[in-house]
């Protein structure tokens, strides 16, 4: 009765203004494709980018309100990297349905060295984070390069993800001292000049390999799918954007996306320490098992289509089991 009235009410109102609902159809489909632009470029990546701040604030909250740290551990961040491990695997797992396989590969105790490729924005080791924090009760800590800490409002977060300079000493420190490390060769350059073909961009980057060899740790190839159909950088003046880079290391490349695609993240075979392989060999051998991992489970050239119809392989796969 109420809805009824209510569409009545409704269609008075149309009729006594007399808006035309033939020029009000015709507007819309004028304005949809601009819309859905709008909706691509600024709408998606501001949601992803509104969750992280959330999460930085939450972090601040949670830090000057250290009262609560002994309900929940002696370490003042423990229970906030719960809340936020499980607010983050949400997310991960109702947009983009994320998974991990090989996160048996990461031990509960020791150092380990995650080596990966590098999206546009790397929202993948955000939820690999959440992962291994929620299934392996272990953090994993990150290095990033010097403009991420000038980046206002998220320094909290930093702080609480142990997110570092990369820098040498540091890296191996934490590996020494018995923690999960992540390091991505390829870096801002990676991310920001990669395309959908999924080539590494590490130029002649052995840092990495160097730092495994001398703690003595394993490392771990990673590589997630779809990561760049997530989020796309901008091609568009690739060439000049890439000199203004080289040059001052700003990484003023915009990007655009958080399309809901499928997510996996491989975690490869892990690699142990050998005293006698060099640097340079393994330095190669973990870029060939990233190349190898990216080659098997990654479509070439990525799709944004094909990506957010993988969320529906499961289902067609279960229809075509029970037909046979």
């Amino acid at each position: 009765m109420i809805f009824n009235q209510g569409i009545y009410y409704l269609l008075t109102l149309l009729k006594c203004s007399n808006v035309d609902l033939i020029y009000l159809t015709w507007l819309w489909t004028l304005f949809k494709p601009l819309c859905f632009l709008l909706l691509t470029l600024f709408l998606l990546p501001a949601a992803i980018l509104i969750f992280i701040y959330s999460s930085s604030l939450f972090c601040l909250m949670y830090k000057h309100w250290n009262r609560l740290k002994s309900a929940y551990s002696d370490d003042v961040w423990y229970g906030a990297l719960k809340t936020l491990a499980i607010l983050w695997e949400l997310q991960g797992s109702i947009w983009h349905g994320y998974e991990v396989e090989g996160l048996e590969h990461i031990p509960t105790k020791g150092p380990v060295l995650i080596v990966f490729y590098h999206g546009a924005l790397p929202i993948d080791f955000y939820y690999l984070f959440a992962k291994v924090w929620l299934y392996r009760n272990r953090r994993v800590h990150v290095v990033a390069d010097k403009f991420v800490f000038k980046i206002p409002g998220l320094g909290t977060l930093l702080e609480a993800l142990k997110i570092e300079p990369a820098t040498f000493g540091i890296c191996k420190s934490t590996l020494e001292e018995g923690h999960v490390l992540a390091i991505s060769p390829g870096g801002v350059r990676e991310a920001l000049f990669g395309d959908h073909n999924y080539h590494l961009i590490w130029k002649e980057r052995r840092g990495f390999a160097k730092i495994a060899i001398e703690s003595k740790t394993t490392i771990i190839p990673m590589f997630t799918k779809n990561c760049r159909e997530a989020v796309r950088a901008l091609t568009f003046g690739r060439r000049l954007l890439r000199y203004i880079y080289e040059k001052t290391r700003l990484p003023i490349v915009p990007i655009y996306g958080m399309f809901p695609v499928k997510m996996i993240t491989y975690l490869g075979e892990p690699i142990p320490y050998d005293p006698n392989v060099t640097t340079e060999i393994l330095a190669s051998q973990v870029k060939k098992e990233i190349e190898k991992l990216i080659e098997i489970h990654q479509r070439r050239p990525g799709s944004i289509t094909q990506a957010i119809l993988d969320r529906f392989n499961c289902f067609f796969n279960e229809t075509n089991e029970k037909k046979k």
